[in-house]
């Protein structure tokens, strides 16, 4: 039986996908606005149920998978997102990470929350090295998301990719464990007068 996983922040719980989830999941990823950068044309329930059958049997931290965590808002109990950690099969102490979020729960500070908590995850029980993303060049709020985190634009490959019919530019952002912790005591420094 694989154990349950529940990442808390004020606002969230990041928690395993269940079956009960598919309808969520499927009302936000099939919106167009929300399948633009990603890897889906269409979304459809069946995908849903597939992508949570798929998930059960993901154990954190296997060399080569992608655990997808639900984006649950507390005072609601229902899903609104989706955050994935790749577990890279070249390199184990690095990790790929992503989010998906419904439209109507953007622009609310709810993905970087997601992410820190993620980012404490990763570094902190799981004692990672470093922590990749790749995002469109198009999509400026996941730059801006990143970058508010303090990853660090590391690549631009222009035109290196076709994806849905044209060829994409890309952007990598990457943070260290170090300048993340870095960052976490700064922000926990006490303000001297």
């Amino acid at each position: 039986m694989i154990e349950p996983l529940e990442l808390w922040s004020p606002r969230l719980c990041l928690r395993r996908l269940r079956p009960e989830d598919a309808a969520a999941i499927c009302a936000y990823r099939a919106l167009p606005e929300v399948a633009r950068f990603q890897s889906w044309e269409s979304f459809t329930l069946s995908d849903a149920d597939r992508l949570i059958a798929e998930q059960s049997a993901v154990v954190p931290g296997t060399s080569g998978t992608w655990l997808q965590l639900a984006v649950v808002p507390v005072e609601s109990a229902t899903v609104v997102g989706d955050c994935g950690i790749h577990f890279r099969e070249d390199d184990l102490e690095q990790v790929e990470i992503g989010i998906t979020l419904a439209p109507t729960h953007q622009g609310r500070g709810l993905a970087t929350e997601v992410l820190g908590s993620i980012l404490e995850f990763v570094f902190g029980q799981l004692g990672k090295h470093r922590v990749t993303a790749v995002t469109d060049a198009e999509n400026r709020p996941a730059a801006d998301l990143l970058q508010r985190l303090g990853f660090r634009k590391e690549a631009h490959y222009v035109e290196h990719v076709w994806f849905k019919g044209a060829w994409c530019s890309e952007f990598l952002f990457a943070l260290l464990s170090r300048e993340w912790q870095l960052r976490i005591a700064e922000h926990c420094r006490p303000i001297q007068s």
